[in-house]
């Protein structure tokens, strides 16, 4: 195809639009919800999908140390626990540090509880080389002496994975369902416009003109279709995202665990949701002459 040829496909496909102005319209406009919903849906399971792995790879036994274990003891109790396999570290953290994560994360009622009072006990925090060894850790560590608990939230732990994996499985497949949709919407637009010129495509075959060429002016008014769907939704996302790592990212941040950055999120999404708005316009277009032009 020679760039005359093109030229004239692209000119076709600009005056097709600006032709059929309102039908245009309502196509721009259901790509720009969808790609609108389906941006969102991306980044909530790119984000899902990178604190599932932080909290995974975060996993940690704590081991509570029994009350009036010795300094001697202790140091013993801590060579114990990095001689178990597939333990990759293994810190100390006193009950007055321990009652300070509390504070932090329940509020300064706790506090009541300092000094004497302190209910907590000083704990070896273990982590293991494999996320999946912690299990195995936390049980041999409950066998060795002067440990009170080997605990390493695993109920917990399970239980949100799995409300991740889900998360995850239903945004995807809810991204899936709004793509078919906006690809019959831009069907239907684009029928109607092939519909009004049934007359001028029979004349094109009748003087020779191939299949692909009378296809290229749809496929590419279906392009543009979703391109121009997909401006006002970027900028939405964009500053949304913007919006809530600045807040929502802020709180996680104490907890240590993090969202992706806009830098790294936003420039990646924007490309993709581009690329799948002209696709989707395209693939509807394709669809509609499919089912509908007798070529």
């Amino acid at each position: 195809m020679n760039w005359t040829t093109m030229r004239n496909h692209l000119h076709d496909s600009f005056k097709s639009i600006w032709r059929n102005g309102w039908m245009a319209f309502a196509a721009i406009s259901g790509v720009a919800v969808t790609i609108l919903l389906v941006g969102i849906s991306l980044a909530l399971v790119f984000n899902v999908t990178k604190l599932s792995h932080d909290v995974e790879n975060d996993v940690r036994v704590q081991v509570s140390i029994e009350p009036k274990t010795t300094d001697r003891q202790e140091a013993a109790l801590k060579a114990q626990l990095q001689k178990i396999k597939h333990v990759d570290q293994v810190t100390f953290s006193s009950k007055e540090n321990e009652l300070k994560k509390v504070v932090r994360q329940y509020g300064n009622s706790f506090e009541m509880f300092n000094g004497d009072d302190n209910p907590l006990s000083d704990v070896f925090v273990v982590r293991a080389t494999d996320p999946e060894k912690t299990v195995a850790i936390a049980k041999q560590a409950k066998k060795l002496d002067h440990v009170a608990r080997a605990n390493y939230g695993g109920t917990q732990t399970k239980k949100l994975f799995k409300t991740m994996n889900g998360i995850r499985n239903w945004g995807m497949a809810f991204s899936v369902l709004l793509l078919v949709v906006a690809i019959f919407l831009i069907a239907n637009t684009i029928r109607i416009t092939i519909l009004s010129r049934q007359n001028e495509i029979e004349i094109m075959r009748l003087v020779g003109a191939t299949r692909w060429y009378i296809r290229w002016p749809f496929i590419l008014e279906g392009a543009w279709t979703g391109l121009l769907g997909a401006i006002l939704p970027l900028v939405i996302i964009d500053f949304g995202y913007v919006s809530v790592y600045n807040g929502v990212g802020q709180q996680l941040t104490t907890s240590g665990y993090h969202l992706l950055t806009p830098n790294a999120l936003l420039l990646p999404l924007n490309i993709a949701l581009i690329v799948i708005a002209m696709l989707i316009g395209s693939l509807g277009a394709a669809v509609s002459m499919r089912r509908f032009l007798k070529i």
